[in-house]
């Protein structure tokens, strides 16, 4: 079902020519850090019919395309089976160990990436807001090209708590992990609202969100 839902006129702030890939509809930037509850609000708001773009959802459609798997079979031959499929385990080991490798294989994602976005837009039915699920807004540079940035945060203690029993690891290896994001704390000062999910899945509100929407 095509979804009616708008952004409120004042949280609009850029012009189609200057937002993330021309969009012609607003585009609502939904990111926040590992273990802050991103896809929990994501999986909710798609509930109640907004039209979500999800960013890894797009990066593995890049990845079936002729032009990334004929790539990746010429520079990266190791990490392509007889079926053309992927090894991704082998592929972040090379992507992680060389710079050179990282930039090569961002490249191939991003110049690949508008179409994929606006063919994911076209799929919405041309919705009159997007709501961007993308965990990078902020390490990316993308926020310059986005209406209305906003932030699932809950404190670094608590996405340590939670990485540890989400994924059953030590402390110092979910800071680790957390160390190669923006603080979350420096992510909610960039936001231009923030979702506060400290709590419990049953504390989560979103009443004060779903505000800056046109129903």
């Amino acid at each position: 079902m095509k979804s009616s839902i708008k952004l409120k006129k004042k949280y609009i702030s850029l012009k189609k020519d200057k937002r993330l890939y021309e969009m012609p509809c607003p585009i609502v930037g939904l990111t926040g850090g590992i273990a802050t509850g991103k896809s929990t609000v994501s999986k909710i708001l798609k509930e109640k019919n907004f039209p979500i773009i999800d960013a890894d959802a797009l990066v593995k459609e890049v990845y079936k395309s002729k032009e990334s798997i004929e790539h990746l079979k010429k520079y990266y031959s190791q990490v392509i089976n007889d079926e053309d499929e992927i090894n991704f385990k082998l592929l972040r080991e090379y992507f992680f160990q060389d710079i050179q490798i990282q930039n090569d294989i961002e490249s191939l994602i991003y110049r690949q990436l508008p179409e994929i976005f606006l063919n994911a837009y076209k799929d919405l039915g041309s919705p009159k807001v997007i709501i961007y699920d993308v965990p990078l807004l902020f390490e990316k540079n993308l926020a310059p090209f986005i209406d209305f940035k906003v932030v699932v945060y809950c404190p670094r203690a608590k996405q340590v708590e939670r990485l540890m029993a989400r994924d059953g690891i030590e402390k110092d290896l979910a800071c680790k992990i957390l160390s190669k994001q923006i603080n979350i704390e420096e992510k909610a000062k960039l936001a231009d609202y923030v979702i506060n999910n400290s709590g419990s899945a049953e504390d989560l509100n979103l009443k004060q969100f779903l505000d800056h929407f046109d129903f």
